[in-house]
C-alpha cells in the first residue's frame, strides 16, 4: 500500500500544469528552456507506479483499508489508520524489509495480539495484489512500448508487500526491470534511486523517457539524473492521493496510453 502520512502535505491535482496533445508534447524543462539541446530518441521508459500505471489511492480507499486491518487487529479503525500513516515512512526507506515485518510492526503499534501477525501479512498480501491490478487498455501500450524495442522499468516508492506482489501481477511481464524505494533504502527523489534504475537498463540517462504523475518530485529528480521527463495525468482522477509534489515546468500526456503516439512521431530536438 502507499499511503502517505496524514501530516504530509497532500497534493491531488497540478491545475497549473496543462495537458497538451501528444504531438505538441516537448520533453523536460531543459528542453522548453532551450532549443539548442537536441534530445534523442529514447530507447527506454522508466515509468512510476501508482497514479501513472494503477489508479493513486485515495483518502475513502485508504480508510476502507484501514477499515480492514482494524477488522483484523481487533482494534479502531482510527487506530489502524493512525498506524499505517506513521509506519509510511519505515515502509517504503527499507527499515520493515518484508510483508511479515510489516504486518509484526503494525501490530506492535496497534497494542494488538502478537497471534494477530500472519492474519494481517496475508491480508496485507491480498490488498496489494488487487492495488497492483492494471487496465487492458494500459496493458495494451505497454506491449507496444516492447514490440517497438524499447526497454521498460518501473520505478516506485512502494513497501515490501507491493513489492512481493510485483512479480506475480499482470503488470511485471512487461518490465526489463523493477527498482522499489524499499528495497533501495532511498526514496524519491534520491539520486540513489533513478542510479539504481539507470543501472538495471544499461541504457544512457540522456536515452531513457521517465514518466509519472509527479509525486515524489520525481520529474525533477529524473531529469537532475540526466533522463528527459513527461509527466502523466493523475491516474484514478483529481482525488488520487500524492506526497511530496511540486510544480512541473514541462508538458503532460494525458495517460500513459498515449506513450507509444508519443515515441512513434519522436523527433530528435
Amino acid at each position: 500500500m502507499r499511503y502517505p502520512p496524514t501530516s504530509t502535505a497532500l497534493s491531488t491535482s497540478l491545475s497549473a500544469v496543462n495537458t497538451h496533445p501528444v504531438s505538441d508534447v516537448q520533453l523536460g524543462a531543459s528542453l522548453v528552456r532551450s532549443s539548442a539541446i537536441r534530445a534523442p530518441k529514447p530507447t527506454a521508459v522508466v515509468l512510476d507506479l501508482f497514479g501513472t500505471l494503477v489508479a493513486a489511492p485515495s483518502a475513502v480507499e485508504r480508510s476502507a483499508a484501514a477499515a480492514q486491518l482494524a477488522d483484523v487487529l481487533g482494534v479502531s479503525s482510527a487506530v489502524a489508520e493512525a498506524a499505517l500513516s506513521g509506519s509510511w515512512r519505515a515502509r517504503h526507506d527499507g527499515h520493515l524489509r518484508s510483508t511479515a515485518e510489516v504486518a509484526a510492526h503494525l501490530v506492535a503499534h496497534c497494542n494488538a495480539p502478537a497471534s494477530r501477525v500472519d492474519e494481517l501479512e496475508r491480508l496485507l498480501a491480498k490488498l496489494a495484489r488487487d492495488r497492483l491490478q492494471a487496465d487492458a487498455t494500459l496493458l495494451q501500450s505497454l506491449k507496444e512500448l516492447q514490440q517497438g524495442g524499447l526497454r521498460l522499468a518501473l520505478l516506485s516508492d512502494a513497501s515490501p508487500d507491493i513489492a512481493e506482489a510485483w512479480s506475480r501481477s499482470d503488470l511485471a511481464s512487461h518490465f526489463n526491470a523493477a527498482v522499489f524505494s524499499c528495497r533501495e533504502d532511498a526514496m524519491k527523489p534520491s539520486p540513489q534511486l533513478f542510479d539504481a534504475v539507470l543501472d538495471a537498463l544499461d541504457v544512457a540517462p540522456e536515452r531513457v523517457l521517465y514518466c509519472g504523475d509527479g509525486g515524489g518530485d520525481e520529474l525533477a529528480g529524473a531529469e537532475r539524473a540526466g533522463m528527459h521527463a513527461v509527466r502523466v495525468e493523475r491516474r484514478g482522477g483529481p482525488h488520487g492521493l500524492a506526497f511530496g509534489e511540486t510544480a512541473w515546468p514541462g508538458r503532460a500526456i494525458p495517460a500513459v496510453e498515449a506513450l507509444p503516439s508519443l515515441l512513434s512521431t519522436w523527433r530528435e530536438r
